[in-house]
């Protein structure tokens, strides 16, 4: 009452001050008649605002207390929308172009990759003559499309092309059964085979533009089938395969080309969900040479440089490969080495060659090098503070890189020549998709000369 009272004068008195001297013509008796009539009226407006202040404090006690009124007269609830059908399908994003149904049993991704490339090469006389010119030049590495995914659940499927140098060529076009028991998953295909760290990795998720000199000795992609699982809590990696030799867009024909080829990883020490880790690899390969004849050669870690190192085509009407792998991590820390080497039958003595690198690299800004156990290989980085995106925008990820790697393709008759480089590089991973390198590569033909490449590379994939 006491508030309503002050108001009440409050207002008044604001009345009064505000009223503008009256005419002349205007008596008191009038004037006192027009202020009582706009008092009454702000009168009305305080008890109108008074009434629903107490309606509001009276509604607020009700609601907190239990409810003691029956369930029928209970306010209606709105009803919760309904679960969408199983075989609804949902578009997302998720580091590309994704979509699934309800029950997750038909998924299926649509992305791609993009590397463009430049670099500056300058060369030794000697080495210019004996295998060309070392050109300077731009280029796109890798230009590819891709859709993946899993239907009815348990059926895998992948189609990826490259359209870099201006046509297009298969990649990994395969599908096949997972989640099967004891085996764990088939493969039928085009594809990559079991062996090398560095070789099976996503060339997205590598530390360097280029890989290592040993890969040469790598199998790489054939057409053919595959078992493999994940087993012992996803700390043990196996994979066993038949294949067969073929060209860019999976054809062979002719004698020959079949092999096997089969490996196996784990992580004697995992810790911090992978942060900390110890892999341990070793793979294996065998194959009867098509047209028995067997050929490696490598560039110097710069792709748009000429071949230092090549054995030329030599007879051999068998080829065992062996593969040993040893990484480690811890935190922002990680180190990674591989030794390999191939042996052909044929004639003459002295039919072995072989390669190995070490490298290291270190996050200036906290990152770790993430590990996918499925597959036992590293994978994408994500950077703690992705540059200038989200709440928590920074600078990106950091990361200096360095490499040591030999390859020696000298053996008895086979003269392909011996290549050490040294190689530097920095990255500058923007966001989980985006990555700026650069790469200076010291190559040393030890029988014909050195020469030096400043590379940088765009990434981009989805």
């Amino acid at each position: 009452m006491r508030s309503r009272v002050m108001m009440t004068g409050g207002v008044l008195a604001a009345l009064l001050s505000s009223v503008p001297r009256p005419c002349r013509a205007e008596t008191i008796e009038q004037r006192l008649e027009r202020l009582e009539r706009k008092v009454e009226q702000q009168d009305r407006i305080i008890k109108d605002q008074q009434r629903q202040l107490d309606e509001r404090k009276s509604a607020a006690p009700a609601a907190a207390a239990p409810s003691t009124a029956p369930a029928s007269a209970a306010a209606p609830v709105a009803a919760a929308p309904p679960p969408p059908a199983p075989d609804t399908m949902r578009a997302y994003w998720k580091d590309g172009l994704r979509f699934e149904t309800a029950d997750k049993n038909f998924q299926a991704h649509v992305g791609g990759r993009m590397q463009a490339d430049w670099a500056f090469f300058t060369e030794d006389s000697g080495l210019a003559n004996a295998v060309g010119r070392f050109e300077d030049g731009a280029e796109f590495r890798r230009a590819r499309l891709l859709i993946e995914g899993l239907v009815y659940k348990q059926v895998e499927f992948r189609a990826e092309y490259d359209f870099a140098g201006g046509e297009s060529t298969f990649k990994d076009v395969y599908t096949g059964l997972v989640d099967l028991p004891y085996v764990g998953g088939i493969r039928v295909g085009h594809f990559k085979e079991p062996f090398s760290l560095e070789e099976l990795g996503s060339d997205n998720f590598i530390p360097f533009m280029e890989r290592s000199l040993p890969n040469a000795l790598s199998p790489s992609r054939n057409m053919g089938f595959m078992a493999h699982n994940t087993v012992l809590d996803d700390r043990l990696t196996w994979a066993l395969g038949a294949f067969r030799d073929t060209d860019d867009f999976a054809v062979s024909q002719g004698d020959g080309g079949w092999g096997g080829t089969g490996r196996l990883a784990g992580q004697p020490w995992w810790a911090d969900e992978g942060r900390s880790l110890v892999h341990l690899g070793v793979a294996a390969s065998w194959r009867d040479p098509g047209e028995n004849e067997a050929r490696f050669r490598s560039r110097p870690e710069a792709h748009l440089a000429p071949f230092v190192v090549d054995t030329g085509t030599f007879d051999a009407n068998g080829l065992s490969r062996i593969g040993g792998e040893l990484a480690a991590a811890h935190g922002p820390v990680w180190i990674q080495s591989e030794y390999m080497a191939a042996a052909t039958n044929g004639p003459g003595p002295g039919r072995d060659v072989n390669g190995y690198y070490v490298q290291a690299g270190y996050f200036l800004t906290g990152e770790n090098r993430p590990y996918r156990q499925e597959g036992a290989v590293f994978d994408r980085v994500r950077p703690r503070r992705p540059f200038l995106y989200g709440d928590n925008r920074g600078y990106g990820a950091w990361e200096l890189a360095g490499r040591w790697s030999s390859l020696d393709l000298n053996s008895g008759a086979i003269r392909g020549g011996s290549v050490r480089d040294i190689t530097a590089g920095v990255n500058w991973y923007l966001n989980p998709l985006t990555r700026i390198s650069a790469n200076y590569v010291f190559s040393d033909q030890l029988q014909l000369g050195d020469s030096q490449a400043f590379m940088m590379r765009f990434w981009f994939d989805f």
